[in-house]
């Protein structure tokens, strides 16, 4: 960062990196996105996220269902973008189940005791 410049804060930086993410011709909610980034249930911050920040695909995040969350001119735009990457709509909404990005979730990392037991525990 720049000096004097405002600092931008773990949770939009997560959201950012996680709506990078979706490949080209695909889609994801605000939810998922919330979710896979590590803030579930802040989903409306990744729609401030996406009006605040410059150059992450915003088209390519939707409401619940598929649906377009914006209204007027940027809805029509989204669709339009959308549909020159290639993805198809159901009447208003996305079909999901063909074109949703699958998030895959990391699996915790297993805890190593500092001393290995080699047996169940004698009382002394």
């Amino acid at each position: 960062m720049f000096p004097g410049s405002p600092t931008i804060s773990p949770l939009i930086n997560a959201i950012a990196k996680t709506v990078r993410q979706v490949p080209r011709g695909r889609v994801s909610t605000y939810g998922a996105i919330a979710k896979a980034a590590g803030y579930p249930r802040c989903a409306r911050q990744v729609g401030y996220t996406l009006r605040r920040m410059q150059g992450l695909p915003w088209q390519r995040i939707l409401g619940s269902g598929g649906r377009i969350a914006v209204k007027g001119e940027y809805a029509m735009e989204q669709r339009f973008l959308l549909e020159a990457e290639g993805v198809r709509f159901k009447g208003r909404r996305v079909d999901l189940a063909l074109y949703e990005h699958r998030f895959t979730r990391k699996s915790p990392a297993k805890r190593q005791s500092s001393s290995p037991r080699k047996g169940p525990r004698q009382k002394l």
